[in-house]
């Protein structure tokens, strides 16, 4: 364990945030338990000149907080956000589950209220700043994942610790095909949906933002997307559970939002603003050591042989238009023992329940033939 601490220490400090002398980084936690981690990372920062600050969040309390906000703490809560960002460089934050359900009781007017005030400067920070987002294992991610404490702990390094160069150079091939396509379909039980991705950035996630990371992300053009996608994984969102969500789409809209629980709730974060309706992200997940959903998206979004949508806000880097306070993962898991499913680009076959079939695209595949 310990070598692997160090390891994901040295991904963090030397590949993900390339810390540069006098890079002044802030490290937020939320548990004392991810310490062993946070002495490496400033151990390694600081041997490379930089300049390393620490900020213990409690869920608990934040989210009293939340509760209790009115205009001018809002105002105050933007000023402090606006401070960080003009006077950090790079931002690690360590999340550290202990209640996934915490958030459940959050006011959600009041927390659209703070996101609408602070939509320009946490887009800078997400755009324009460097940044690490991981979870340090915790006891509730061993039970999430069905596995005792010290084989998850083992479980969650490996994955974020991959060879993440390596699987740069693999997806490649994967990149320049996405850029040239112009339409996608996919096709699972209770799915067939289509879009276009025509002359939209394709971009490579092989561990800068993420950790775990695996994945190759897009944006779909706002409204070509037509048809229906039901996801077969648990989708966690502002501490609600949802559970096969199915999504009904016309012209890029969502026009109709069904799932097994929560689903009124699911519709009125849906209508949070204009863009909840529409979709932000388009990825395929990639990480060859992730093969099965734990409610942590994370994790789940990487699984190899899946998919996700993202109701909500595009990123800069794949901007099809669409803004929105909400950035709400979805994941479609399509190997053949989630029930299969097919991807194809410009009416080509690309993966075949969860594998690639393209030659140019099966070292994608890695040990799952």
């Amino acid at each position: 364990m310990e070598e692997k601490i160090k390891k994901l220490s040295e991904i963090i400090t030397y590949y993900s945030l390339k810390i540069k002398p006098k890079d002044r980084v802030l490290i937020t936690y939320s548990s004392t338990k991810s310490n062993p981690l946070i002495k490496e990372l400033i151990t390694n920062i600081s041997k490379k000149g930089g300049i390393c600050f620490i900020k213990l969040v409690d869920e608990e309390l934040e989210n009293l907080l939340i509760n209790l906000t009115d205009n001018e703490r809002i105002k105050a809560y933007k000023n402090l956000l606006e401070y960080e960002i003009n006077n950090y460089d790079c931002f690690i934050n360590i999340i550290y589950n202990i209640n996934d359900f915490i958030a459940s009781n959050t006011n959600i007017e009041i927390k659209n209220s703070i996101a609408n005030e602070t939509k320009e400067l946490n887009e800078i920070k997400i755009n324009k700043r460097r940044w690490i987002l991981l979870n340090y294992p915790s006891e509730l991610d061993a039970h999430k994942a069905h596995m005792y404490s010290e084989e998850f702990y083992q479980f969650a390094f490996n994955v974020m610790t991959i060879d993440y160069q390596d699987l740069y150079k693999r997806l490649q091939p994967l990149k320049q095909l996405m850029e040239k396509t112009d339409l996608v379909r996919i096709i699972s039980p209770n799915t067939d949906l289509s879009f276009s991705i025509k002359n939209m950035p394709i971009i490579p996630c092989c561990g800068e933002e993420n950790l775990p990371d695996g994945e190759i992300f897009t944006a779909p053009i706002k409204q070509s997307i037509n048809g229906i996608i039901k996801f077969n994984t648990p989708s966690l969102y502002q501490g609600n559970l949802y559970n096969n969500i199915e999504l009904t789409f016309k012209d890029g809209k969502i026009i109709k939002a069904k799932s097994d629980n929560n689903e009124e709730q699911l519709n009125e974060l849906l209508n949070t603003d204009d863009g909840s309706r529409y979709i932000g992200e388009f990825a395929i997940g990639l990480n060859p050591k992730i093969l099965k959903p734990m409610g942590d998206v994370l994790f789940d979004e990487k699984i190899i042989g899946s998919i996700h949508l993202t109701p909500g806000s595009c990123y800069d880097e794949a901007n099809n238009g669409n803004k929105s306070t909400i950035h709400f993962d979805m994941v479609l898991i399509q190997r053949k023992e989630y029930g299969g499913g097919e991807i194809y680009f410009d009416h080509t076959l690309i993966r075949k329940d969860g594998l690639f079939v393209l030659p140019e695209l099966k070292s994608l595949n890695y040990n799952m033939l």
